[in-house]
């Protein structure tokens, strides 16, 4: 038998080309690139500008079910239908986000795709990369420390210490650091008060990252970040601190996308990285732009479930940025769908059809949601494990149909593109029906509203219940004109629900919103639900005690 290589022995035995050569395979000129060593590069903005009147690719959205233990493959699958449809002859290419360090180094490991779909170097994806999330890091800090300073230097714009609502941040999980008091020691040290960190990821910097058209766009948002509030209730702006300038120099190459390339060489830009559950979970919009004009397909993902990164890439991501997507491809592996009929792990390598068809509600669920709610053609992928059964595949395919929704296998793990041709020829024919695509909710409906169209069309819930801090906070939200936004849903991945003890496709409860936080640079509000964290804490065992890098520099461990 043969011996199955890791992630990252599979990455590193790789031989990669020259990132000029992937850039000139995708029409890229080599006077575009700005290199960071033989292997990637950013993006000049100018490429943009000069392809503008070029006509934009198909954009085809991954997705999945509801995340488990057991994995579903969403990256995986990503890479490996971009290698796919090269494989079968189309231009084609991937837009992905960068990992964060806090999953690296916590529980998940890394994410640049597995087995024989993946980007590279994969290494230094995982590792800070080209330097984008210590750019928005800094950035973000920089907004701290000017909105202290200002308090301290006599505090000119009235701004209450009890309500300043502005956290630093950190690309790691560390918990001890959710919640701290700043500005100890006497009166040369700052004004004392109630501080906390939350992770890069979180940050409305990084989502201002990702939603911003171009670097003009990006100052303008970063002004609008609501900082504080004063002694009588006003909202204080990055743009009152005189911050965003500075803020929009840290950030002035991050903003550029960055370029890679797949096991299989075919072009990949891999920029921003939002987490779904706490953030609107998308890459750039300039990486999507940019891929649009370069590819005739480009494949795209959004994190975790479908309910919330799908949900957000729609809502958000779409409606401010005028994107579209064709089609959608939701990813599924018949392990995690035993799961959610309540299989224990341990047991998941057995045939039990039983446990498959109480956990398929889940599946139908978020298929239901992409072509009902949404209306866009979709794709169900079986992300394939050797214990899957041909009883336990035709089930699932036999519960699509009934949906109108084809099944296909994806065997990208272990045959890279070759795994995914099937898969591609059915994104080809989706991608060229007509669909009716529209917005979950109008933007002009009140909070509570969107909130309850979300919980009840999206997650079947029976509404939503304002608890803590929220109610209000909804009165201060109306009260200074940002309840015409759109909402950004911070919940559990695990769950329809705000619940993650409760799998499948749970009915009869309602989702509790704790805290409401405008974002107005990013243009969304974040509603907080249940006890979801902005930031995680490190597992029993993290992923870092097996990290390790030896005398000649190779990493080992990663993934």
């Amino acid at each position: 038998m043969a011996e199955i290589k890791s992630d990252i022995e599979i990455a590193q035995a790789a031989e990669m080309l020259p990132i000029t050569e992937v850039a000139a395979k995708a029409g890229i000129d080599e006077k575009y690139l700005e290199q960071y060593g033989k292997y990637k590069a950013k993006l000049d903005y100018q490429l943009l500008k000069d392809l503008a009147d070029k006509p934009n690719g198909k954009l085809i959205l991954v997705t999945a079910i509801t995340p488990t233990p057991a994995g579903e493959g969403k990256t995986t699958t990503s890479v490996g239908l971009g290698d796919g449809l090269n494989k079968i002859g189309k231009k084609a290419m991937i837009a992905l986000r960068e990992p964060s360090l806090g999953p690296v180094f916590g529980i998940k490991g890394g994410a640049a795709g597995g087995g024989y779909a993946q980007v590279v170097p994969m290494e230094d994806i995982n590792l800070q990369f080209t330097g984008d999330f210590p750019s928005i890091e800094a950035a973000n800090n920089l907004l701290a420390a000017l909105l202290d300073n200002h308090i301290q230097q006599g505090n000119k714009l009235g701004i209450d210490p009890k309500k300043i609502t502005w956290k630093r941040v950190v690309d790691m999980n560390d918990r001890q650091l959710r919640h701290i008091v700043d500005g100890l020691g006497g009166a040369k040290q700052g004004v004392p008060h109630e501080d906390g960190f939350d992770i890069v990821v979180a940050s409305e910097v990084m989502a201002i990252f990702c939603l911003a058209t171009d670097i003009v766009d990006l100052k303008e948002r970063l002004g609008r970040i609501v900082v504080a509030y004063t002694y009588d209730d006003k909202p204080v702006t990055a743009a009152e601190l005189h911050a965003n300038g500075a803020m929009a120099a840290l950030l002035k190459d991050a903003l550029k996308p960055n370029m890679v390339q797949t096991l299989e060489h075919n072009p990949a830009l891999v920029h921003g990285g939002p987490f779904a559950n706490i953030a609107h979970g998308c890459n750039s919009v300039l990486a999507t732009k940019t891929a649009l004009k370069l590819a005739d397909y480009v494949v795209t993902e959004a994190g975790f479930g479908a309910d919330l990164g799908a949900e957000k890439f729609m809502d958000i991501k779409c409606r401010l940025s005028g994107l579209r997507p064709d089609a959608v491809v939701i990813v599924a592996t018949v392990r995690a769908l035993k799961m959610h009929g309540g299989l224990p792990k341990n047991d998941l390598n057995h045939e039990d059809l039983d446990a498959l068809e109480k956990g398929l509600p889940n599946l139908l669920q978020h298929v239901e949601n992409i072509t009902k709610v949404f209306g866009l053609p979709a794709v169900v992928a079986i992300n394939a494990f050797p214990t899957d059964t041909e009883a336990e595949l035709k089930l699932v395919e036999d519960k699509c149909k009934e949906l109108g929704v084809n099944v296909c296998l994806s065997e990208v793990w272990a045959k890279g593109g070759e795994g995914a041709t099937a898969l591609a020829e059915e994104v080809v024919k989706l991608v060229e029906q007509p669909n009716t695509f529209d917005f979950l909710y109008d933007v002009n409906d009140s909070i509570e509203s969107k909130l309850n169209t979300i919980a009840t069309k999206i997650y079947r819930a029976d509404g939503v219940d304002l608890i803590g801090n929220a109610p209000a906070q909804l009165k201060e939200l109306e009260a200074n004109g940002f309840d015409k936004l759109p909402i950004c849903m911070a919940k559990t991945q695990y769950s329809f629900s705000d619940n993650a003890a409760l799998l499948g496709a749970p009915r009869n409860f309602r989702i509790s919103v704790r805290n409401l936080k405008v974002s107005a640079g990013a243009g969304f509000i974040v509603a907080l639900t249940g006890d979801v964290m902005t930031m995680p804490g490190l597992p029993k065992v993290p992923s870092a005690e097996k990290i390790d890098v030896d005398e000649n520099g190779k990493i080992s461990g990663l993934f």
